[in-house]
């Protein structure tokens, strides 16, 4: 099979693989749409080290080709969606609930992490039971990817977030994980989101997706004007969707005391990310920070396919981008460098 692979540090390209084999829990997905994420352009960058030959990708859905013997609920011909965690259930760190951490720290990201990922013809999955879900008809596979990572990390920030109905949020960044915060937030019943993006496709795409607010940080100051559309209280909850340090510490500036700063961003530079101390209440002001991986496994996936299946939200408006998997190498270049106004590109397979 053809696989697009990162074959060292700051390279990539096509190769040649042996179709995977399933074990007796596992399965083999045949590829019909994948979805390349920021997060592939971190690692080609060394963001997670060193990598030969690995399989990139963590957000595809396609046919289950071959299961195990030990499988129950799937069978060849299904059509499937697998989240980008991928979890081991049986782990000590999934019975204390936090899945994603199975293994050691962020050890469900298992997609071109620890194994191959989904950009090639066919991927083998763990745990096949766990970590599939069947796509309701009606759902295209075009919709349905953007379960395995976007909808389930965006949604994540807002779950995390306390958020109180009526309540105020701001997400910083409009990228797809931002605009799904957004979504979610408006979902959890805020009463007032914010959105801060400089980009005016994402800023369009943000109204879209629930924000009442918009704030630009290339023309005025973020905290002063959240602070201004609060009341001078600040926000009940701050969703982090970059990975940037600036824009973390502008997260906590903009809480109010008791709030929440909730963070999704991939913090792929630097030694640290810094707690500005004054605004942080010289660590007193009951500012809670809470952090998390892409939740995986098949509930999730499920519950995120209800959300699509009953027209509650549409996330295909993202994809400003189609190329077959032969193109592989310019989607991922418009992806990384991100040109041509990209906010997320869409791959399909034969």
């Amino acid at each position: 099979m053809r696989a697009f692979v990162m074959k060292e540090i700051g390279r990539v390209g096509f190769m040649d693989k042996p179709v995977p084999r399933p074990g007796p829990l596992d399965a083999v997905v045949r590829t019909t749409a994948a979805l390349i994420c920021t997060s592939d352009s971190h690692t080609v960058k060394g963001g997670i080290g060193p990598r030969e030959n690995l399989t990139l990708g963590h957000e595809g859905v396609g046919v289950v080709h071959e299961v195990g013997e030990q499988v129950r609920d799937f069978r060849p011909g299904d059509r499937v969606v697998v989240g980008a965690i991928t979890p081991d259930w049986g782990d000590l760190a999934s019975q204390n609930g936090h899945p994603s951490q199975s293994g050691g720290p962020l050890g469900g990201f298992k997609f071109a992490n620890s194994k191959d990922g989904v950009f090639a013809e066919y991927f083998h999955v763990n745990e096949a039971d766990a970590n599939l879900a069947k796509i309701p008809d009606g759902v295209p596979d075009e919709m349905a990817v953007y379960c395995a990572d976007m909808l389930s990390t965006g949604f994540m920030g807002a779950e995390n977030g306390n958020i109180p109905i009526g309540g105020t949020v701001a997400v910083l960044a409009q990228g797809p994980v931002g605009l799904m915060a957004t979504a979610g937030a408006k979902l959890r019943g805020a009463g007032l989101v914010i959105g801060v993006e400089s980009v005016p496709s994402r800023q369009r795409l943000a109204r879209e997706y629930g924000a009442d607010e918009i704030v630009d940080f290339t023309t005025e100051d973020v905290v002063e004007r959240v602070h201004e559309l609060t009341g001078q209280q600040g926000v009940d909850t701050a969703i982090e969707a970059l990975g940037a340090d600036a824009t973390f510490q502008t997260a906590i500036k903009i809480t109010r005391p008791g709030g929440t700063v909730s963070n999704t961003g991939y913090y792929g530079e630097g030694e640290f990310v810094r707690i500005p101390r004054i605004e942080w209440g010289v660590g007193m002001a009951d500012k809670t920070i809470t952090t998390g991986l892409c939740p995986g496994g098949r509930l999730r996936m499920e519950r995120l396919l209800r959300v699509l299946q009953g027209e509650r939200l549409d996330p295909t408006p993202m994809t400003t981008h189609t190329f077959p998997f032969e193109e592989m190498e310019r989607a991922f270049e418009v992806s990384d460098k991100k040109i041509e106004d990209m906010v997320k590109v869409l791959v399909t397979f034969p």
